[in-house]
């Protein structure tokens, strides 16, 4: 039985073999029961990082005002409805809390059963804490951030001691826009409130939220394609509206690209944006006017920086005869281009979905994610087999220690790369 369903039987008698668990992991010694893969992992990153097991540590609060400002500019401010009313209403009958986070792990909103607020000021869970898993430990907060998925946290699990009078799940909210990361909401509370059933709970309103967040977007796209029409009416020849993320809200001459790749401090003039090539951009409501410059595409030797030495923010940096352009990368999107770098000659379908989920038969999932690369790849990004183009030079930069790669990542592939 696991660990998580024996603490639906005996709470206090699962704390004990977490307890004893946790004791001799730390200390190199066998554990009675191995702690769960997502658990050890995080155990694993914080040993190498110096985070004191047994003395928790405090970061300094924000300030009220900065709280606020965050809350203010924070796309987690559009789906904090569809959170509190998905989760309050049984959390605090339970005897938990809600808290949402932003991506770095800053406490912005808790809300809940008074006397666990209170208990959670008691361990520093508080508006305005630090609450990444390299500050605080395995936590509800900071581990779902690193490794993108939902994770439940019982008792001892916890790294640090302090913490193993809680329960906590959290799971992560990602922007349908680029796949960033912008926040986790998670529900905890005392040891005696955990049940397996949370973690599902929590992670099906997380995905009612990234649903909200899809609807705000397309929303905006509706309301910039009003203000398209009567430009490109107007106009002859190729151009195309996006707003301020590149998703194209209307076009005129052209097939309908989905989304382009913007430079991040995109301005108005003369600009090169691949795969467009030489653009006039030009500023509208909510978004750019592009307008294709129908110029040959320079030429020159092409080299691509695959940067994946951070352990949460992953991009690739193009420089070439039409310049230079940066990408931040989804943690898809990270991992089969990490794969493709190591594999030059090139992956099939099948190959790829092999490695990225131990399962050769997976070749939809894994065509329709090469199909969004290519869309701000182009022509670097060849296919039949998957390839970086014979002409571009790749360069990975990897973290220090390989055991940081890609963290959230539990694809075969990856997962070879860390004990390279």
């Amino acid at each position: 039985m696991d660990v998580t369903q024996l603490a639906v039987v005996d709470a206090a008698r699962a704390a004990r073999v977490l307890n004893d668990v946790r004791s001799a992991t730390l200390a190199g010694q066998r554990a009675p029961v191995a702690p769960r893969p997502v658990i050890e992992q995080s155990w694993d990153r914080l040993l190498r990082s110096g985070v004191d097991p047994d003395r928790g540590v405090r970061s300094g609060l924000l300030s009220r005002e900065e709280v606020q400002r965050r809350r203010e500019t924070s796309a987690l401010r559009h789906v904090l409805p569809v959170l509190r009313e998905g989760l309050l209403s049984v959390a605090d009958v339970a005897h938990h809390i809600m808290v949402v986070a932003d991506e770095e792990g800053r406490v912005l909103w808790r809300e809940g059963s008074a006397p666990v607020l209170r208990k959670a000021d008691g361990l520093g869970f508080e508006l305005g804490a630090d609450w990444r898993e390299d500050v605080v430990g395995t936590n509800g907060v900071g581990t779902p951030a690193v490794v993108r998925r939902p994770v439940q946290v019982f008792a001892s699990e916890h790294f640090v001691r302090t913490h193993a009078t809680w329960t906590c799940a959290g799971a992560p909210i990602t922007d349908p826009r680029d796949g960033r990361l912008i926040g986790v909401v998670d529900i905890s509370g005392p040891l005696e409130t955990m049940h397996p059933a949370t973690l599902a709970w929590v992670d099906s309103v997380a995905k009612l939220a990234e649903s909200r967040l899809r609807e705000v977007h397309l929303s905006a796209l509706e309301r910039l394609r009003a203000v398209a029409a009567p430009v490109l009416s107007r106009l002859a020849g190729r151009a195309l509206v996006v707003d301020r993320d590149g998703w194209c809200a209307a076009v005129t001459g052209m097939p309908y690209p989905g989304r382009i790749t913007l430079p991040k401090s995109l301005a108005a003039g003369r600009r090169w944006l691949p795969p467009l090539g030489l653009c006039a951009v030009e500023p509208l409501a909510g978004g750019w006017l592009l307008r294709p410059a129908d110029e040959p595409v320079p030429h020159g030797s092409t080299r691509i920086v695959l940067d994946l030495s951070q352990p949460r923010r992953w991009s690739m940096t193009v420089t070439g005869g039409a310049g230079t352009w940066h990408h931040e990368l989804s943690p898809r999107h990270a991992e089969l281009l990490y794969l493709l770098a190591l594999n030059r000659d090139g992956m099939s379908a099948a190959g790829l979905a092999r490695e990225v989920f131990a399962d050769a038969g997976r070749t939809v999932t894994v065509r329709a994610e090469m199909s969004r690369v290519r869309r701000y790849l182009g022509g670097l990004l060849d296919h039949r087999p998957y390839r970086f183009c014979e002409s571009a030079e790749v360069e990975v930069l990897l973290p220090e220690d390989p055991r940081d790669l890609l963290p959230h990542s539990t694809a075969p592939g990856v997962a070879d790369g860390r004990t390279r």
